[in-house]
Parts: structure tokens; C-alpha cells; sequence
């Protein structure tokens, strides 16, 4: 995240003492990415952050993979995915490989009995229905519907829904998240051409600070397995912090569409990029206005990337009998399109309301079997005439 960001105390200088107002000292802790080579923040906890009083037990959280090699388009109903009492019971991988896993989630309960670190890899929540506010040991970020949440690896959380009707479609990356580079300076502000700036930012505010010893249940994720693990400190003990990671929220309606007078290209879309896959946002815009413009997309092959479209609100031009929820997968290695009659169909619209999330992977994606289970099968042949 390339801006600074501070909450709580802490003293003037780094890596000296800080003491307490009771007397003893604060306990300095560096949270960083990619060894000491990428952002990072500084923390001061009341307690040491490594007080492990016992290990209980680890199990898989590997989804089951039902095609290894897949060369089919795929719509998936999404809503067709049961909501789960349990936040981490609840998520539910959908399509994976070895640089991302891109899932669906329908929890209805807050996650409170234990807190959640995901040492795999950064998060992308995308809060499709539900709102409520993300809670972790560097602040509280409140969240509703259209928000992306970006959660770094490492990050302690829990979550407080305000409802049971909550639907999130997110995305597990084994490389960190950052905001295209085209739409930065070189000292990583954001230019005039961004669709956004840091103004839509959501920044983590009220630091909860609890001074408490006993028994506190964290599940860790590290390498496929949850492993339970319980802490002798309350790990919300932070009383200040400061630098450029940590997590925060931008809402998809904040996005601004680039257009033009002829259909532009998927990359005047994009909001995220990882260097292993890029995340778009369509969003409601003017179509094109060339007096003779198609504003459907071209057909186009899918030769260096899967491309991934989850279906958020509104009318999805270049599909038929799209609706909330669903995903499409259109492999690399076979061209694709709009459905039959939507070229046509496109020619002389002014507008859209469509709102999407796109993931498109460099690398193709297997498919789990908890995907097939809400598999349209005929998607594939949509396109005969």
C-alpha cells in the first residue's frame, strides 16, 4: 500500500525505547512483505506477540480438485453456494492454481469466537451483500456493499457482520496486491489518468487496544492447513503503529471509467495487479460513442490468460441469462465472445449499469470440485447458433 499511515502512539525514533506509563516497556514488533525489501509497518504492543501457550490441532483446508487441465468454459451459479454459520467454514474455493485461489463465500455469523491470520498469502474480499466492519490489530475499516477489502498476509482479523444475508466473492494471492503501475508516479502517487485516487482509500481507524491475558484462539493458514493455536495475550494489544502495510478498502462504485469512441480493451478496467494475475472493475459507464461503434467486446483469444468475471448487479451486455452472482471461466487456448446476438444487439445503446469483478491469471486454473457442484453445463455451447 504506497501510503503512509499511523495510528496510537509511538515514539520519535524507531528501535528505542518506549515505555509504558505503568513503567516497563512497549514490545516493538516489524510487519513486513517479501523479506525487508517491500513495505512494512511498525507496531508497539503491550504484550510480546509470541507468547504460544499451546498448539491444539492442524487439518487441510485444501480444496478437492476435480479438473486438473481444463480447456471448458464454465458458468458458475454462485448463489447456489449454502451460507455456513462459520466464516472460515463458509469460504469455499472455487477455481485455483499455484499463484491464487478464487472463491465464494456466504457467511452468516460474525467471526468473534477466534481471530484469523491467513500466512499464505494477501486477500481480496469483495463484499457482494453484507456489510459491517473488518477488525484487526492494526484498526478497524467499517465495509459495505461494492467494497474491496485488501487484507496483507500476516494480518490478524476478525470481521462483525450487521446481518446473516452476507455474500463475498474473494480472492487468496501468493504475491502481494498493488495498484497498477501505468497509473503511478515513480515515487508511487497516483496520477491524473487513474480511475481512482488515494482520496477512495479506506484506511483502518479506531485502534482497539485490550490489555488482556488467557486463553485466545487464533487459526493460522499456512501451506494448505489451518492450525490452531492458542495465545497467552489478547493479539489486539497494539497501542500504535505506523507505516505503509496494512489493510484497507476501496469501494468498486469509487471506480471511474475510462471510455472512448471505440470499444476499449480490458486493461482500461483494471483496478489490482499481482504479478502473477490483474483485477478489473466494470462498472455503469457511457459506451461508445463513434457514430458506428459496437460497443460489445470483440472476440478475443485467451491465449495468455483464464479470465474470470464475477457477475455483480446490473445488465451484462455481452452474455445472455447472466445473473447475480455467477461466474464465468473462459480458459486461455480457445478464442470467446459475446453470446449469439449480443454484438448485435449492443449497436446504438448508449449506457450501461453492469458491475463486475474481473480476475484474469497468466497461469491457467483447475477447477475444484465444489465448483462443478454449481456448474451450468451447457455454458460451453452458448455460443452455437
Amino acid at each position: 500500500m504506497p501510503i503512509y499511515h499511523k495510528l496510537g502512539k509511538f515514539p520519535q525514533k524507531r528501535h528505542i525505547v518506549f515505555e509504558k506509563d505503568g513503567g516497563g516497556i512497549h514490545h516493538e514488533q516489524l510487519f513486513g512483505t517479501e523479506g525487508f525489501n517491500s513495505h512494512s509497518s511498525l507496531m508497539y504492543h503491550l504484550h510480546r506477540p509470541t507468547q504460544v501457550k499451546e498448539i491444539l490441532k492442524s487439518y487441510s483446508a485444501s480444496p478437492e480438485i476435480a479438473i486438473e487441465q481444463n480447456i471448458r468454459s464454465l458458468l458458475l451459479e454462485g448463489f447456489q453456494v449454502l451460507p455456513k454459520d462459520d466464516f472460515l467454514d463458509s469460504r469455499k474455493a472455487m477455481l485455483i492454481n499455484q499463484d491464487c485461489i478464487i472463491g465464494l463465500a456466504a457467511p452468516k455469523q460474525s467471526l468473534r469466537s477466534y481471530f484469523y491470520k491467513n500466512a499464505d498469502a494477501d486477500e481480496m474480499l469483495f463484499v457482494h451483500k453484507g456489510s459491517g466492519t473488518l477488525r484487526t490489530f492494526l484498526g478497524n475499516i467499517p465495509f459495505e456493499y461494492g467494497d474491496y477489502l485488501i487484507i496483507p498476509r500476516g494480518m490478524i482479523y476478525q470481521i462483525d457482520f450487521d446481518t446473516e444475508d452476507n455474500r463475498l466473492f474473494y480472492v487468496e494471492s501468493y504475491a502481494p496486491f498493488h495498484t497498477p503501475k501505468r497509473y503511478k508516479s515513480s515515487s508511487g502517487q497516483l496520477l491524473e489518468h487513474s480511475p481512482f485516487c488515494e482520496r477512495d482509500f479506506k484506511l483502518p481507524q479506531e485502534l482497539e487496544t485490550y490489555d488482556e491475558k488467557g486463553d485466545f484462539l487464533i487459526k493460522i493458514k499456512k501451506e494448505g492447513k489451518i492450525h490452531e493455536i492458542v495465545y497467552a495475550t489478547h493479539p489486539f494489544d497494539v497501542v500504535g503503529w505506523d507505516g505503509y502495510n496494512f489493510p484497507y478498502a476501496m469501494s468498486i462504485h469509487d471506480f471511474e471509467p475510462i471510455t472512448g469512441r471505440v470499444h476499449q480493451p480490458p486493461p482500461v478496467h483494471q483496478t489490482f495487479e499481482t504479478s502473477t494475475f490483474v483485477v478489473c472493475s466494470f462498472v455503469p459507464r457511457l459506451y461508445d460513442y463513434h457514430p458506428k461503434a459496437i460497443p460489445a467486446p470483440y472476440n478475443h483469444s485467451n491465449i495468455d490468460s483464464d479470465e474470470v468475471l464475477y457477475y455483480v448487479d446490473g445488465d451484462f451486455m455481452s452474455r445472455n441469462n447472466i445473473k447475480q452472482g455467477h461466474i464465468t471461466l473462459h480458459p486461455k487456448g480457445i478464442p470467446h465472445g459475446p453470446a449469439p446476438g449480443a454484438y448485435e444487439r449492443s449497436i446504438g445503446q448508449k449506457e450501461t449499469q453492469e458491475l463486475a469483478v474481473m480476475v484474469d491469471t497468466f497461469r491457467p486454473l483447475k477447477v475444484t470440485k465444489e465448483a462443478l457442484e454449481i456448474e451450468d453445463e451447457n455454458y460451453y455451447k452458448s455460443w452455437v447458433e
